[in-house]
C-alpha cells in the first residue's frame, strides 16, 4: 500500500474526523473508501454516461427535429428557407423599439 502526503483544509479535516467517528472508522479508512468510490464513479465512459440522457428526462423529440425547430427563429427573408406564411414578415425599422 502506498502512502501520500496531502494538504487538506482544516475544515475538511474536521468534517472527515467527525465522519470517521460516526462510522467507527479511522481517518485513513474513510479516505481510502472515498478514493475507491471516486475512482469507481469517474471511470465511466463519457459517451455511455450521456447516451439516452434526453429520454431519461422525458424528452422524446428527435434531436435533429429539435435542433431544426430552434433554428427556425433565425430564418430571415433573404434565406432560401424563408416562407412568409410560416415565419411571418420582418418588422419594419419604424416598428422596432429603440
Amino acid at each position: 500500500m502506498a502512502r501520500f502526503l496531502v494538504d487538506i483544509p482544516e475544515e475538511d479535516v474536521a468534517r472527515l474526523d467527525a465522519l470517521a467517528r460516526a462510522e467507527g472508522k479511522s481517518r485513513a479508512a474513510v479516505l481510502r473508501e472515498a478514493v475507491t468510490n471516486y475512482i469507481a464513479n469517474s471511470n465511466k465512459d463519457w459517451l455511455e454516461a450521456g447516451f439516452g440522457l434526453w429520454a431519461k428526462y422525458g424528452f422524446t423529440e428527435d434531436g435533429m427535429d429539435y435542433q431544426n425547430r430552434l433554428r427556425e427563429e433565425w430564418v430571415r427573408e433573404w434565406d432560401p428557407e424563408y416562407d412568409p406564411a410560416k415565419h411571418g414578415p420582418l418588422p419594419d425599422e419604424k416598428d422596432v423599439a429603440t
